[in-house]
């Protein structure tokens, strides 16, 4: 049995439920919810479940999993507690770096190459890009219920996956500019594009006007069903911005080309060394360069799951 630590953070949750799946094993979603103890450093919660809510535990009892995946930094006390409760027989999948002091105590520990670890640390793994759920599987899955509404949007169809600001870059106006006139340039006989939800609102009034027809248009928070795996799906040639290594590495795991859009002052230091790690690799190409087919799909979740059943189950 696989336990998933599923906190507030959606990102977190599908690398986890990626992972889980290409495991093929059963496994149980946990949703974890944090109160304001959260805050206080891992080493003082310890293994414990301080700063999670009392709903929240009612659900982390026996029988205890075989193996608990975990992410971030504020479930990881969490994951200990668990396998402190059985006896040591739980193993614990932790993705991020649960703190300096911490990092020793996961059975592995999953990190992105970008990040460049020179830790000391045995049961570390880095992977090139972040686990996902991108598998041709789903893909045709979803092209069959998304299908009759985006067919009739001509081919050759590119999806646009639009992101927004991050911890210390902005996403202007004047970058929105230079995405649609890229955009214009690859002559697509349709677009299907969708906005996340730290896509800035101007930057959404902007796409929706200046980017060319016919296109399907979703905005995060619509009430509509979120399309973004039949965007997936549905793509002759995908266009992403930089600034999500996710939805990056999702692109990637598409299998058409993939157009990176990120300008350098966009886009952090970490995030640019991930993108060149994707060129050299095939799996896309900047904006600007000629679209290529990728010669194979990055699937860093179904190298985890190898690892996992090889060592820990």
């Amino acid at each position: 049995m696989i336990w998933i630590l599923a906190d507030d953070r959606a990102g977190n949750v599908n690398q986890l439920l990626g992972i889980a799946e290409a495991l093929g094993e059963k496994y149980e979603r946990k949703d974890i919810r944090y109160n304001g103890w959260v805050r206080l450093p891992n080493f003082l919660r310890g293994a414990s479940f301080i700063g999670i809510t009392k709903e929240s535990k009612k659900g982390l009892t026996a029988p205890y999993p075989d193996v608990v995946l975990s992410a971030g930094r504020r479930s990881f006390p969490v994951a200990l507690a668990i396998k402190k409760l059985s006896g040591g027989k739980t193993k614990i999948v932790q993705l991020m770096n649960p703190g300096k002091l911490e990092e020793k105590k996961a059975d592995l520990l999953i990190l992105p190459e970008h990040d460049r670890y020179r830790g000391d640390v045995q049961n570390v793994m880095q992977v090139l890009g972040t686990p996902h759920r991108v598998t041709p599987e789903k893909l045709a899955i979803e092209k069959k219920h998304w299908a009759p509404i985006l067919k009739k949007y001509p081919s050759p169809r590119v999806s646009v996956l639009i992101g927004g600001a991050t911890k210390d870059k902005t996403f202007t106006v004047a970058h929105a500019r230079q995405l649609v006139a890229a955009i214009k340039d690859l002559k697509p006989a349709s677009l299907l594009v969708t906005t996340s939800r730290r896509t800035p609102a101007d930057i959404v009034a902007y796409l929706k006007k200046e980017l060319p027809a016919p296109k399907f248009f979703y905005q995060f928070g619509d009430k509509a069903e979120n399309p973004y795996f039949g965007l997936l799906s549905m793509a002759d040639l995908l266009v992403v911005t930089g600034d999500s290594m996710s939805m990056c590495s999702e692109c990637a795991g598409v299998g058409v080309p993939v157009v990176i859009f990120a300008p350098s002052e966009m886009v952090s230091v970490k995030h640019r060394r991930f993108h060149q790690s994707l060129y050299q690799g095939g799996y896309a190409v900047p904006m600007g360069d000629k679209p290529k087919k990728p010669k194979k799909r990055l699937n860093p979740a179904h190298e985890i799951a190898k690892k996992i059943k090889k060592e820990l189950l």
